[in-house]
């Protein structure tokens, strides 16, 4: 039976290994390597707005967002959406999407910003950036560069850095 609701909550500090562990299924050792993770190396996620989904008392998935610039614009980074192979394809990456945009919004965030597939991600409201208008400090696809606009504004411009709170 495929389950289609779910319990999602506020990330704990005590669900931190069982996030460690969810990321590290899903994207094995290289992510470190990847642009995404090192803008998010030394930047703490912001904690209104990391949330997982649970499945009975399991943790089945999670989302985080981290403070960033882009240009001289604040943003929020998305990342990363994990969910367990064991829950894959049920719905539960989707709600926790929708409630971390939600959390963005209601927060006054204006933007953020993702390196993903843009068919999971536009029914979310992400659509391609202009090439070259927005430049992360290492090797990204730029078909997969990807940004979302939580209120009417024109899309920032400029390189993308961590932002320490």
């Amino acid at each position: 039976m495929k389950q289609t609701s779910w319990v999602i909550r506020l990330e704990d500090a005590i669900d931190d290994t069982a996030i460690e562990a969810l990321q590290a299924e899903a994207f094995g050792p290289g992510r470190f390597v990847r642009t995404a993770f090192r803008i998010r190396e030394n930047v703490p996620h912001r904690q209104d707005l990391a949330f997982v989904g649970l499945s009975g008392s399991r943790i089945a998935g999670s989302v985080r967002l981290s403070p960033i610039t882009i240009g001289e614009t604040d943003a929020l980074l998305l990342g990363p959406l994990t969910v367990s192979p064991d829950f894959k394809n049920r719905g539960l990456g989707k709600a926790l999407m929708w409630t971390a945009l939600e959390a963005a919004k209601a927060a006054g965030d204006e933007y953020v910003l993702l390196v993903g597939d843009a068919p999971y991600y536009s029914p979310f409201g992400f659509e391609q950036v202009p090439f070259g208008s927005i430049t992360l400090p290492g090797p990204v696809d730029p078909e997969r560069l990807l940004i979302a606009r939580l209120h009417d504004g024109a899309l920032p411009t400029g390189s993308v850095q961590g932002k320490a709170a």
